[in-house]
Formats: C-alpha cells, structure tokens, sequence
C-alpha cells in the first residue's frame, strides 16, 4: 500500500473513531433543567411538615391541581381539594347573583399564571405572578426550592408563611 493510500485509510479512521465518540457523547447528554421542568405536571401529593416530630403528613385530607410551565418562561397553577369537580352546586358565569354556598366553594380553587426563571445554581425556580385567584397576590414573586426525582419533580416554598409545605408532582 501506498503512502498516500496508508494516509487516507488512517483519515478514514479517525474520522469514524471521532464521529463515534461525538455520538456516544451526544446521546449521554443530560436535559438542562429547563427542559427537564418544561411541561404539564399533576398533583401526586401535598404535603406539610408538623414542627414537632419532624413528620411530613398530607395536607387538608388531599389536595389535587397541575402545574405548567413551558418553553417561553410561562407558568400556570390550579390547586383544588381532592374532588373539587364533584359539586352539585351550579355556578353561573360574570353574574352577581351566585349563591353564598358557591361563593364559599370557589374559595376552594387556588389559580395563578406567572413568568418564571430558574436558578440552577441554587434550585429555586421563581414565580413572577401577572394573576392569581386572590387579588391580593397579583404581582406577588415567589420562590420554590425544586428538585428532581425520576419523573417526579418536588417544590418546596421559600418563603416563610409557606416553608413548611411541599408539592410532588408528576409528568403528565
């Protein structure tokens, strides 16, 4: 053989040993945390903390709600008791006659969309409210510590009226 032909055979395989290991790389890339929280998450369970034992016990007799967040930093929460949706109570539409006994049951539905960031440094992904079901927190920022585990993702509230909770959610 040839120099020239001993030199391309060489080039030839350096270049299919350098696009195999380009590969394997490719494929054990990690998601970034972004991808990672990106999309429709369900309510596995809620939880609190009680000060005194150090237990966590589910919180309110069970809670039930998704949270969304997207690709463009957009994020929506819906909290209710567990079967909100089973009522006999009918709820009229932007009229000021709803019953007393609706109004208290909507008390029971907790909303709020926001623009989020997160802090991969840290885990805390903050929550820039633009709405919410209570008009006292419009424009309200919280934080949430979050965590990955498999396909559960964890939040834990920052601040300090809520730092004793904590949300499971799982991928929808």
């Amino acid at each position: 053989m040839s120099a020239f032909h001993r030199l391309v055979y060489l080039l030839n395989i350096i270049i299919i040993c350098s696009s195999c290991g380009l590969k394997s790389a490719e494929n054990t890339l990690e998601p970034s945390e972004k991808e990672k929280i990106t999309g429709l998450w369900s309510l596995y369970l809620m939880e609190k903390n009680d000060s005194l034992t150090g237990t966590w016990n589910e919180w309110k007799g069970g809670m039930q709600g998704y949270i969304l967040y997207d690709d463009s930093e957009n994020m929506s929460l819906h909290l209710t008791k567990k079967g909100y949706q089973d009522t006999d109570l009918e709820f009229p539409n932007f009229v000021d006659t709803i019953p007393l006994e609706a109004l208290k049951y909507l008390t029971n539905s907790y909303v709020y969309f926001a623009k989020y960031s997160l802090d991969t440094v840290n885990h805390i992904v903050t929550h820039a409210r633009i709405s919410h079901s209570n008009p006292a927190e419009w424009n309200d920022v919280v934080e949430r510590r979050y965590l990955f585990i498999g396909d559960t993702l964890v939040l834990a509230p920052v601040e300090a009226k809520n730092s004793a909770l904590r949300l499971k959610w799982v991928r929808h």
